[in-house]
């Protein structure tokens, strides 16, 4: 079989631009349906190559501000062009074509180097599903998976990273996880990490999601505590010092991996929290709180020794639960005000995980800076050029 035409190889055929090579290259390549609807791209690191059909000229818009006209492919309606952009984050684009909006997409990810597999680096190692059957949630049934790179070594305890929502990072070639943890432990740029991938559990046909995830108690971190980590420590010498222990999660998975460091931050201490849901999901008046009220809990309580990284974008959810965008800048400006130790990533994208998977790299590189495996604890403090900034700040853009 053929292999698909890369960038690279497409930019070269341009050269001919009105062979039938080059057309019958972009259409392999691209796929015509998505050519024909506006949404076609082929993205390789920063290098990206884009193609449309139309009557007459595109211009395309690239996160609204920056556009090109492209070439025609011949004589044909064949439109395109090759364009570069910054790595490290999700993009959008769309077509202007006789002064109508046409096709696009949004939340687009750019990876850079650290997300492609390298020559050279071992892979680590997936384990098979597992089956944990809860306690806690009384019923409840829950999957979960173990990577460990290769430099594991059952003699030596290892870092932990647990990540909610983690079927989908089973596939090596999904949200490239597995390739920026063999990378980034094989430069030394983070320590040897053990990932714990767990799935949202069932009780016979319920989803439980929500539950676990949205509810602000502390249910999901004795969950983690006393009954999945016990199990993962009988067969991995992982360390058990909150120091060295980080979650992550998107949407409801990143309000609760907030949530279990906020619960019990003697546990774990690093927090990547994506397009987190700091919203109502769970709130019962009289009865439980929902996450909305995070932002005020972290001014008004004691401060918890954790380093947070938040993303979400400017087109994210809106709803009768709340504003994703806005309790994320609520959360930072919380965190700056109380001297933690944050960053906030803020990008255009929406509901989606496109950014944070484009930026893990970076996420990483943040959160286990200056770790040092000598110690059991360290007292997390904001950075310098962070204590400079200011508050964020809105301005209502779309009205």
């Amino acid at each position: 079989m053929a292999q698909t035409p890369t960038v690279a190889k497409l930019k070269e055929l341009s050269d001919n631009a009105g062979s039938p090579e080059f057309e019958q290259a972009v259409k392999a390549a691209l796929k015509l349906p998505a050519i024909q609807k506006g949404t076609a791209y082929l993205g390789e690191g920063p290098d990206f190559f884009f193609a449309v059909e139309a009557a007459s000229q595109p211009e395309l818009y690239v996160d609204d501000l920056d556009n090109a006209a492209l070439r025609r492919a011949g004589n044909s309606n064949l439109w395109y062009t090759a364009r570069s952009f910054e790595t490290g984050r999700s993009h959008s684009f769309y077509y202007m074509i006789s002064g109508a909006k046409f096709g696009g997409q949004t939340d687009v990810p750019c990876y850079g180097p650290e997300s492609y597999d390298k020559p050279g680096v071992p892979h680590g190692k997936l384990s098979e599903k597992m089956v944990f059957k809860s306690h806690i949630y009384e019923g409840m049934e829950c999957n979960y998976w173990v990577y460990t790179p290769a430099q594991y070594n059952p003699s030596v305890p290892a870092a932990l990273f647990v990540w909610q929502d983690g079927q989908g990072l089973v596939q090596r070639e999904g949200t490239r996880s597995q390739i920026v943890f063999d990378n980034l432990i094989a430069e030394g740029k983070i320590p040897v990490i053990v990932q714990v991938y767990i799935q949202p559990g069932m009780v016979e046909k319920k989803a439980m999601r929500s539950i676990e995830y949205d509810s602000v108690n502390d249910t999901y971190a004795r969950f983690l505590r006393d009954e999945i980590l016990p199990e993962v420590y009988k067969s991995y010498n992982i360390r058990k010092d909150g120091y060295s222990r980080a979650l992550a999660g998107g949407s409801s998975g990143g309000i609760c991996a907030f949530n279990v460091a906020w619960q019990q931050p003697d546990q774990f201490s690093r927090v990547l929290s994506r397009i987190g849901s700091f919203t109502s999901i769970q709130w019962h008046p009289g009865e439980l709180d929902g996450g909305n009220v995070y932002p005020f809990k972290i001014r008004k309580e004691p401060k918890r020794n954790i380093r947070v990284w938040l993303q979400d974008g400017s087109e994210d959810l809106e709803n009768d639960f709340g504003s994703w965008p806005l309790q994320n800048l609520q959360m930072a400006n919380s965190l700056k005000m109380m001297g933690y130790d944050f960053h906030l990533s803020f990008g255009n994208g929406t509901h989606n995980g496109a950014h944070g998977n484009s930026e893990l790299p970076e996420e990483l590189i943040w959160l286990w800076r200056d770790y040092d495996p000598a110690k059991t604890e360290q007292q997390f403090t904001m950075e310098e050029t962070e204590k400079s900034k200011p508050l964020f700040r809105v301005r209502p853009y779309n009205r």
